[in-house]
């Protein structure tokens, strides 16, 4: 009862005063953990790369072991810690009193969503493109999508903005919200480890193309169900946000395997069949054309306004989410106190 009652109180803090900055924040904490981590590990292996090995297949097969293996540490440690210390705080706190526990779980699951900010950032490139034009719009779509954007059209920013706020969703809101719904906040923290170290070294380069391999595959496997449900969630609102929920259905059907991540097409193909409009297709990072396939039918222009109707698709669906998930685990909750 006091990780349901801490998750209620986390998500309307975080839909009245949006996601804290902070040095102090646990998805910071994460980051910088993984960072020091990474060199700490990367800096053992180098001292201890063997030199026997001769003939550059023998070696490059050594190398890409070796950073495997250290990819595969250092995502233990950051897990184990980042989950390790929060729910022995946690644990001292409900043993202190219980509704000091749950204000101290609040907290942090106040701090694992992102619903206002994800809203906040993503209308911030709606109003620089109708404020101060194309080249403002680049700059502030840059701060939330990894692509590169120094060319893009208005209507490839805007395309960007609508597939984060719909891939965001589930990995942003959702995800998060059905694993602090199971395992409290310290749950939740297990997750978004996992999700932090995915978008900081699972990239398909030549730094991270091994070393990142394991935090990447992870995340596969923690997002594969959250992803799905949350689609369906989008399907469900579509219609309470005045859009239309039986071509969500559809496109999602027909297109939620248009990407290579086995999980990022369930949202945002849910979404583009909501607002008619096709997402998705090839783009740039770093430097380098990435071939996709689209997402949804070129049914209209997509326009600026869209991301004003993602935005209010996504907060219903966080809404509903909540309501959904809460009903779920409180009408559990006496099934699992007998089981214990």
């Amino acid at each position: 009862m006091g990780s349901l009652i801490a998750v209620l109180i986390g998500f309307s803090l975080d839909l009245i005063f949006g996601d804290p900055s902070t040095p102090l924040h646990p998805i910071c904490l994460i980051g910088n953990l993984i960072s020091k981590l990474e060199k700490w590990i990367r800096g053992i292996a180098d001292a201890q790369e063997p030199d026997r090995i001769t003939g550059n297949q023998r070696e490059n097969q050594a190398r890409e072991r070796r950073e495997f293996v250290c990819g595969l540490v250092m995502a233990v440690l950051v897990i184990g810690i980042s989950t390790g210390i929060p729910a022995a705080l946690l644990a001292a706190c409900y043993r202190i009193q219980f509704w000091f526990g749950v204000a101290v779980e609040a907290v942090l699951c106040f701090f694992l969503f992102a619903v206002k900010s994800l809203k906040k950032e993503s209308m911030n490139v709606k109003h620089a493109l109708e404020t101060d034009g194309l080249e403002a719009g680049r700059k502030m779509v840059a701060r939330i999508v990894g692509r590169d954007t120094q060319a893009l059209s208005e209507e490839g920013v805007v395309k960007a903005a609508v597939e984060t706020v719909a891939e965001n969703f589930s990995d942003g809101v959702f995800a998060p919200m059905l694993y602090m719904m199971i395992g409290g906040g310290v749950l939740g923290l297990f997750y978004k480890s996992i999700n932090t170290m995915d978008s900081m070294v699972g990239y398909k380069n030549d730094r991270y193309l091994y070393f990142g391999r394991f935090a990447a595959k992870l995340d596969d496997v923690v997002n594969y169900i959250p992803s799905r449900i949350a689609a369906l969630i989008l399907v469900v609102s579509a219609p309470l946000s005045g859009l239309d929920g039986k071509n969500a259905w559809r496109i999602w059907r027909r297109d939620r395997r248009n990407h290579a991540s086995p999980n990022s097409a369930q949202t945002e193909s849910a979404a583009a069949g909501a607002l008619h409009v096709r997402l998705a297709g090839d783009a740039y990072y770093f430097g380098r054309l990435y071939k996709k396939p689209f997402i949804g039918d070129d049914d209209r222009p997509i326009e600026k306004e869209d991301i004003a109707r993602v935005n209010r698709l996504m907060v219903t669906a966080s809404v509903l989410s909540l309501l959904l998930l809460g009903a779920v685990k409180f009408l559990l909750l006496p099934v699992a106190a007998r089981l214990i």
